[in-house]
C-alpha cells in the first residue's frame, strides 16, 4: 500500500502545553514549515472547554484519554489519570493554577544534571509566556475562601501572599494565580495563547487533528518522521525534514517510544517489539504529585462565585532545611469526595475540602508497556507511598493534622458543621495514615517518564539540549522530561520548557538535508 508522503521541517507530536508553545514560536519564521499532530480535536468555540469553571465536566468524558493506574499495595488503586485529548492538551482541561517553578526547582534540576537549567537562565522564559497570568479576580474569590486564608495565616503564622509568582517564597497562603480571563472566565491555556490568534494565517503550520500517532518513521539511529493514522482510519507517514519534536506528555511520550522500538530491550523483547534503540530509562522515574482529602459539612450552601472551584491554597515548610515547602494545600469549595465515597463516606450536600499534597514525594514509579499493540493502554504503576522511610505517607497525616487545626480557627470555623472523612474518631498515625492513602488522588501532575540529565545516568532519556540520548532528529519538550517534581503545580514549567525548547530548535543548524 502506497503511504501518502507528507514533508514538513518539523513535526511536533502533541498539541498540548508544549506543543503549542513549540509549533507558535517555530512558525513565526514564515521560512520554516510545521506540522502539529493532535490525537483530539479543535477547543476553538467550545465552551465546554473555554470556559474554565467546567473543568470538572471534562474529566472521564470523551476529551480524556483516562488512564488507569495499576495496583497500588500502599495506596488507592482506582485512580484516574486524566489525560487531555484536545488541543492546548492538559491546559484545556485542568484547573489553570499557574506558579513559576520556584528557584529551588530548577537548581536540583541542574544539580540532577540538567546544565542551563538552572534558576537563573531559566528565569528569562517566563517573561516570555504569552499567556494571561493573573491572580483570582476579585469578584472570583468566594467569602468562604478568602475566610480560609485568614484562619490559615492566624493559625499558623505563615505569611499572605498576594500573587505567588512576584517572588520566591517557602511558605505562604492565598489565592492562586491562574491562567485564565476573568471577565468572562475562560482559559488562556497554551492553545488558546498561543495557536488561536495565528492558526488561521500562518500558512506555514499545519493541525493534524483527531490523528493518533503510533509509530516513529527511523533510518538507523535518525528519527525521518512518524506515523499517523487520521480520524477516517486513513494511514499516512508524516516526514520531518529537520526534527520531530515529542510533546505527547508525560504518558504518551513513552508509550510512542516503546512503541517505536526505542526503550528498555528487555521489556521490549518480551512483547516482541524490535528493538531500535536500548535505552533503560524510558518509562521509568514516572512522578506525580499524591495528594489526600479531609473533607467538611457546611452549615448550608456556599456562595455561587468562583474562578474554578479550588482558588486559593496553602503552602508550609515544616522542615527549616528543606529547599522549599514541604506540604502544600488546596481548599476546595466543594465537597470533594470521590475516593471516600468508594469507602463509605457520604457526600454532603454543601461542603468544602482540605487536600494535604506532598509537593516533593520521594516515591518513584514507572510506565510500561502491557502489550505490542498501540492501541492499548500502557501500565502506569506510581508506587505510591512505597519510599524507604515514609516520608510521603508521614506528610499527609500531618497535613490532615494541620488542616483540623485551621478548620477549629475564625473565621473559617464558623462555616462549618462537622468533620466528614475521615472523621473526628479518626486521630492516631495509623488510622490517618490507612485513610490519607486509601482515599488518596492526583492533581494530575505526572512527569519525569523520559528525564533530562547528564550522560553518566543510564536513566536519563534527554539530554539538557532535550535530545534524545544516541538518536538523531528528535527532541522531547513536556512534562515528562522533568528530572524532578516542581514543589509546585507543573503547568508554567511545561510552558517553559516549550519555550526554551523553541529557543533550541532556532538556533538548531538546518543539517544537510534542508531542501
Amino acid at each position: 500500500m502506497h503511504q501518502t508522503a507528507h514533508t514538513y521541517d518539523y513535526v511536533v507530536i502533541g498539541g498540548g502545553t508544549a506543543g503549542s508553545v513549540i509549533a507558535s514560536r517555530l512558525t513565526e519564521n514564515p521560512d520554516v514549515t510545521v506540522a502539529v499532530i493532535e490525537g483530539g480535536p479543535s477547543d476553538v468555540g467550545r465552551d465546554d472547554v473555554l470556559t474554565l469553571r467546567r473543568w470538572l465536566g471534562l474529566l472521564g468524558g470523551e476529551l480524556d484519554y483516562d488512564y488507569p493506574t495499576t495496583e497500588q499495595p500502599r495506596g488507592n488503586s482506582h485512580i484516574r489519570h486524566s489525560r487531555a485529548r484536545v488541543l492546548g492538551g492538559c491546559s484545556s482541561h485542568n484547573t489553570l493554577i499557574a506558579f513559576k517553578p520556584l528557584p529551588s526547582d530548577w537548581d536540583e534540576w541542574e544539580a540532577a544534571g540538567a546544565e542551563g537549567w538552572g534558576a537563573v537562565p531559566m528565569e528569562a522564559y517566563y517573561a516570555r509566556l504569552l499567556n494571561n497570568i493573573v491572580p483570582v479576580d476579585e469578584n472570583d474569590r468566594n467569602a468562604i475562601a478568602r475566610d480560609f486564608v485568614d484562619a490559615a495565616q492566624a493559625t499558623l503564622g505563615v505569611p499572605r501572599v498576594e500573587g505567588f509568582n512576584k517572588k520566591p517564597f517557602t511558605e505562604g497562603v492565598g489565592f492562586f494565580d491562574l491562567a485564565y480571563h476573568p471577565e468572562n472566565n475562560k482559559r488562556s491555556s497554551a492553545s488558546v495563547a498561543y495557536l488561536h490568534p495565528v492558526m488561521d494565517e500562518r500558512p506555514n503550520l499545519t493541525l493534524f487533528l483527531e490523528t493518533w500517532a503510533y509509530r516513529l518513521e527511523m533510518d538507523g539511529t535518525r528519527a525521518e518522521g512518524v506515523h499517523v493514522r487520521t480520524q477516517d482510519g486513513e494511514e499516512i507517514l508524516v516526514r520531518a525534514r529537520r526534527e520531530v519534536v515529542l510533546c505527547a506528555g508525560a504518558v504518551d511520550s513513552p508509550r510512542l517510544l516503546l512503541h517505536s522500538g526505542i526503550g528498555p530491550k528487555e521489556d521490549l523483547d518480551k512483547l516482541g517489539i524490535p528493538v531500535v534503540h536500548d535505552l533503560p530509562g524510558v518509562g521509568e522515574n514516572l512522578l506525580d504529585h499524591p495528594e489526600s482529602v479531609i473533607v467538611w459539612e457546611t452549615h448550608g450552601p456556599i456562595p455561587e462565585n468562583s474562578a474554578m472551584d479550588s482558588d486559593a491554597g496553602l503552602f508550609v515548610r515544616r522542615d527549616p532545611d528543606h529547599a522549599g515547602p514541604d506540604l502544600m494545600f488546596h481548599f476546595y469549595q466543594i465537597p470533594f469526595t470521590d475516593n471516600p465515597e468508594r469507602i463509605g463516606y457520604e457526600r454532603p450536600e454543601f461542603g468544602v475540602s482540605m487536600t494535604p499534597n506532598i509537593p516533593k514525594p520521594k516515591s518513584r514509579g514507572r510506565l510500561y508497556l502491557t502489550s505490542a499493540d498501540p492501541e492499548d493502554k500502557p501500565a502506569l504503576d506510581f508506587r505510591y507511598f512505597t519510599d524507604e522511610d515514609d516520608y510521603d505517607g508521614r506528610t499527609l497525616v500531618d497535613g490532615i493534622r494541620i488542616a483540623r487545626e485551621i478548620a477549629k480557627t475564625e473565621p473559617l470555623a464558623g462555616w462549618l458543621k462537622r468533620e466528614v472523612c475521615p472523621g473526628p474518631d479518626i486521630t492516631g498515625d495509623e488510622e490517618l495514615s490507612d485513610y490519607a492513602r486509601k482515599v488518596a488522588h492526583t492533581v494530575y501532575h505526572p512527569a519525569g517518564t523520559c528525564k533530562m540529565g547528564a550522560e553518566s545516568d543510564e536513566l536519563t532519556v534527554v539530554d539538557p539540549e532535550l535530545r534524545i540520548r544516541g538518536l538523531d532528529g528528535i527532541r522531547i519538550a513536556d512534562a515528562s522530561v522533568f528530572p524532578t517534581m516542581t514543589a509546585v503545580n507543573p503547568m508554567v514549567g511545561v510552558l517553559m520548557v516549550g519555550e526554551k525548547c523553541a529557543d533550541l530548535l532556532g538556533g538548531a543548524p538546518a543539517g544537510g538535508d534542508a531542501r
